[in-house]
């Protein structure tokens, strides 16, 4: 299949890299080492230039100001932030924007979305650490109530809640149907969890929260839609992030010498390097694949999921093997790396989950 990518989608690539120039990896360091260490707002410098270079706006329409582009567009942007551990809910907030675009009321959209363009407007999802779970499992109800929907149940590990003005929340009706309901942060009760990479997330509890009728999405397929988006976008940070620390492996392969020549030419390292390069090009073609369907094929995402969970974990884990003790010293950037890959594998789930459930999507469609 044919890779390329429009002149668009390159020039949103070229945006995102001068914008992520000079971004240094994600300093704070792991709550697993350092006790209170965390990570409690997100990089609102960061976030602006975002906005000033119109990158908050990429997938959604001109109308409301945005590009237009599809979610390879934003794929190609979030490998970019994931190469520098981008401490932003661009994932989230275009995610959640994206859907509201393309299953809410056009009332609803004319509303906020031009808002999420000028990065005047935070959005995230409840989707228990990125991807989601099965809709059956959803953890919140929604029951019709006159002009508005009223929640109630919880949702864990919610990323950037604390600073987000708007959540996302997927709720299940009585009769099984999943909704969608735009919840402002004040509305819902938010407790503190830390995550691996020193992320702050938040269960977020809701008591009877109402939520009026136009601020939720009905639609049929919208939720596992955003699923599938999620998961692939939480692959792109992936592969940004392996990029990354493969070019750290080979600069460090490359000058640590033993027995007078450098690492990098003994057989064995080599092998495992060209081991490590061959999955992050599995994950890559993958993930083009999954993206460049504005469906996000359920069968393309499943298999781009499994490469990324099992890739991301293979590459950080031989980076630490080869660079020996010097990978293990909290100081060096190796160090954020390993945490945000763990997080990001963890937000994936098992490739032998997705493997499980890839066979039952190729035997349905058989």
């Amino acid at each position: 299949m044919d890779f390329s990518f429009s002149e668009e989608q390159l020039a949103a690539v070229e945006a995102a890299q001068a914008v992520f120039s000079g971004v240094a990896a994600d300093a704070v360091p792991s709550p697993a080492l350092v006790p209170g260490a965390v990570a409690e707002d997100f990089d609102r410098p960061l976030w602006r230039k975002l906005a000033e270079a119109d990158l908050l706006g990429l997938v959604l329409d001109e109308a409301h100001g945005g590009a237009g582009l599809d979610p390879l567009a934003l794929c190609l942007v979030l490998r970019e932030a994931g190469a520098v551990l981008a401490r932003v809910p661009l994932l989230e907030t275009c995610a959640a924007a994206l859907a509201v675009q393309r299953y809410g009321p056009p009332e609803l959209c004319d509303r906020l979305l031009p808002d999420v363009v000028r990065g005047a407007l935070v959005l995230t999802v409840a989707a228990h650490g990125r991807t989601g779970h099965d809709p059956a499992e959803l953890a919140v109800t929604a029951r019709r109530d006159g002009s508005a929907w009223v929640l109630d149940g919880t949702h864990t590990a919610v990323p950037w809640a604390q600073h987000a003005d708007r959540i996302l929340v997927p709720a299940v009706t009585p009769d099984g149907h999943p909704v969608l309901a735009l919840v402002p942060r004040d509305s819902a009760a938010l407790a503190d969890q830390v995550s691996t990479s020193g992320e702050l997330f938040a269960e977020v509890r809701l008591d009877g929260v109402r939520v009026p009728t136009e601020d939720v999405i009905t639609a049929d397929g919208a939720w596992d839609w955003l699923r599938r988006l999620l998961t692939t976008g939480t692959c792109a940070l992936a592969l940004g992030l392996g990029s990354t620390v493969l070019r750290l492996t080979a600069e460090y392969t490359g000058k640590r010498e033993q027995f007078g020549h450098p690492i990098a030419t003994f057989q064995a390292v080599s092998m495992q390097v060209a081991d490590r390069y061959i999955d992050l090009r599995a994950m890559e073609a993958t993930l083009w694949q999954a993206a460049s369907d504005r469906q996000l094929d359920p069968v393309a995402v499943a298999v781009a999921k499994i490469w990324a969970s099992e890739g991301v974990r293979r590459v950080v884990q031989t980076a630490q093997h080869l660079h020996g003790g010097f990978g293990a010293d909290t100081d060096y950037v190796l160090h954020r790396y390993h945490a945000w890959a763990k997080q990001l594998e963890l937000s994936l789930g098992p490739a032998a989950m997705h493997e499980e459930a890839l066979g039952d999507l190729i035997a349905a469609e058989a």
